[in-house]
């Protein structure tokens, strides 16, 4: 069936040309179109249903989604081009974005671990770019990202989502408030709708599928059987994947955990711990060999029956902040690391999680005797931990350590914090009676200049 002989459809709108039809859904269909006024750019126009039978469903997505997507922009989201009314003629027109859907390489599961790490950071990222742009996806599920050749993700079909400048239409229909089925979290069941954390739960179901071509839940039918998610405990990935690292169950089971205070803060911090195994902290989860026994399931459904969850936390990704520290190791007696030192204590003071990454960026020249390149990494990595040990932070408190071997220290912290959505770099300023540290005066100034993130530079008196 050609555009033209869909129920409302022409075929011109509004300048557009409307060409194939691509996609035909329950809530609406996707058409190729053309713009007869501009050139060959690849766009594509979607149309909400509006005949008997679509439901009321249809147009409150669409609305929400015309909402929302003004708000958003980036790699990570499709451009929007234009939309129309609905009381007129509604609908949306994108720029196409090339691209495979996720959807297609779930099919192929269970796949690697490296690239069920790869394909997951890069939806963590997407996560973290829109959440720092104030909206909740509350839709995530394979169908709804593609994949760039570059491996960069896209997240489309926004009709669930919350925006923080947006009325929620959708909370007030509370019947069409939940996603999927088998990717909703636990607080989307109990109509909760503000909390970006319900998307790090449905990237925890998306991880476990791709790694073990299972849904941790399944697909339920039913209220009832949804309301089980308030409780259930998914079978470890490891038990039907025995060669699955540890590290990864780790990072799946703390995505899935009902209560979202204990699940991940920001997707800023899953994409690191995707991107740095040897990082994660391994906990009981990784560990766990069988879902828990019946009593222990037992006790989960009784406590989860009155209320189950804690209210959603107010607090954005932003309160949830990856801290990068540019700690100067080839210079241990640097008398401005106590003044770093207690700099990096106020601001961690303000956030009860956050990721610390301590980054020292060396020449390569060896240090102690430590001739080889991993004696120098050694030597340096020691150095930072040195460095830290005054701040006490605890075992509950997420850091870690990087030491980058380059002539080009200030390229090398601005990559690293862009690369690992940083969202503070803490760096010393140079000091006024240390011309031996020229050097450091330029990365000073080059990463204040060129940083994607807010920078704190940190100074100390003359002596």
């Amino acid at each position: 069936m050609s555009a033209a002989e869909l129920p409302g459809a022409s075929p011109e709108l509004d300048g557009f040309v409307l060409g194939e039809r691509i996609h035909a859904g329950p809530a609406s269909d996707m058409f190729r179109v053309r713009r007869r006024a501009a050139g060959d750019v690849p766009l594509l126009m979607k149309r909400p249903r509006t005949t008997v039978g679509a439901g009321a469903a249809a147009l409150i997505g669409f609305e929400t989604e015309a909402m929302v997507l003004p708000f958003l922009g980036g790699p990570h989201v499709p451009t929007l081009v234009a939309s129309g009314p609905l009381d007129r003629a509604p609908y949306l027109v994108f720029e196409e974005v090339e691209g495979s859907s996720l959807a297609r390489l779930a099919e192929e599961a269970p796949l690697e671990a490296s690239r069920v790490a790869e394909l997951g950071a890069a939806i963590a990222d997407a996560l973290h770019d829109i959440h720092g742009q104030e909206a909740i996806h509350l839709d995530l599920k394979p169908q709804n990202v593609l994949i760039r050749p570059s491996g960069a993700a896209v997240l489309i079909d926004f009709g669930m989502a919350h925006h923080a400048r947006c009325p929620d239409l959708l909370a007030e229909e509370k019947r069409f408030a939940a996603g999927s089925t088998p990717y909703v979290s636990p607080e989307q069941v109990l109509g909760r709708r503000t909390d970006p954390r319900s998307d790090l739960f449905a990237l925890g179901v998306i991880l476990y599928e791709m790694a073990t071509g299972k849904l941790p839940f399944g697909v339920p039918q039913t209220v009832a059987g949804l309301r089980d998610r308030l409780w259930l405990e998914p079978v470890p990935p490891r038990a039907l994947k025995p060669d699955l690292p540890p590290w990864l169950q780790e990072v799946i089971l703390r995505c899935l955990e009902v209560d979202s205070a204990k699940r991940y803060q920001s997707a800023a911090h899953v994409a690191f711990d995707l991107r740095h195994p040897d990082q994660v902290p391994v906990t009981q989860r990784a560990a766990r060999s069988r879902r828990a026994g019946v009593l222990a399931q037992a006790r989960r459904w009784w406590a989860s029956r009155p209320a189950p969850l804690r209210e959603p936390a107010d607090e954005r990704a932003a309160e949830a902040p990856v801290v990068l520290v540019a700690v100067d190791t080839m210079h241990p007696d640097d008398p401005r690391h106590p003044a770093i030192r207690d700099a990096v204590a106020r601001i961690l003071s303000l956030s009860a999680d956050f990721r610390l990454i301590l980054v020292s960026v060396v020449h390569g020249e060896p240090v102690g005797g430590a001739g080889t390149e991993a004696g120098i990494h050694l030597e340096h990595t020691i150095r930072l931990r040195h460095w830290v040990e005054p701040l006490r932070l605890g075992s509950e408190r997420r850091m870690s350590t990087h030491v980058i071997e380059s002539l080009n220290p200030a390229a090398a912290l601005l990559d690293f914090a862009r690369h690992n959505n940083v969202d503070l770099i803490v760096i010393g300023a140079p000091h006024a009676d240390l011309q031996a540290l020229a050097w450091w005066r330029s990365v000073a100034s080059a990463v204040t200049a060129n940083a994607h993130c807010s920078v704190h530079v940190v100074r100390t008196p003359r002596g």
